[in-house]
């Protein structure tokens, strides 16, 4: 059972069949403390891993499905991203906060020009682009 928000509806296919659930499987294999925000690093664990990933994470969804990310402001002053394809809103990270309930509504849009301005940022979107590219590939030798 999925806990990520918007996962009863994140049907949408990419063009190899897969959804947002897929990838949310796959991107287990994929977060680490390596790929978390750094000032969140030291929080991070097993037992939270979308912790720190939002951003990265929905960038490299914007890239497989299209779409737009959005942002929900925050009480410090940054942004949680999540993806919207179409009218389906989905964040694969929102477990990250536990029981706290975000609003998906009404938030600003976010760009990758802007979050990647900042190098490490950009970085960490790039190792965790090329770890669930080699966990595909793994997989499609596997069954080949």
């Amino acid at each position: 059972m999925y806990k990520f928000y918007g996962w009863e509806t994140a049907v949408i296919q990419d063009k190899n069949g897969l959804t947002p659930r897929d990838y949310y499987d796959l991107l287990m294999k994929c977060w680490s403390a390596d790929t978390c925000a750094p000032r969140m690093r030291s929080d991070w664990s097993t037992e939270n891993p979308t912790l720190g990933q939002c951003s990265i994470t929905s960038f490299l969804m914007q890239d497989i499905f299209g779409g737009r990310v959005y942002g929900v402001p925050l009480e410090d002053g940054g942004f949680h991203c999540f993806n919207d394809v179409d009218g389906c809103i989905f964040d694969l990270t929102s477990e990250q906060f536990g029981d706290t309930k975000l609003v998906y509504t009404n938030c600003p849009e976010q760009f990758r020009e802007v979050h990647f301005a900042k190098e490490e940022k950009r970085l960490r979107y790039e190792k965790l682009k090329q770890r669930l590219h080699e966990i595909m590939k793994k997989a499609e030798d596997i069954c080949s």
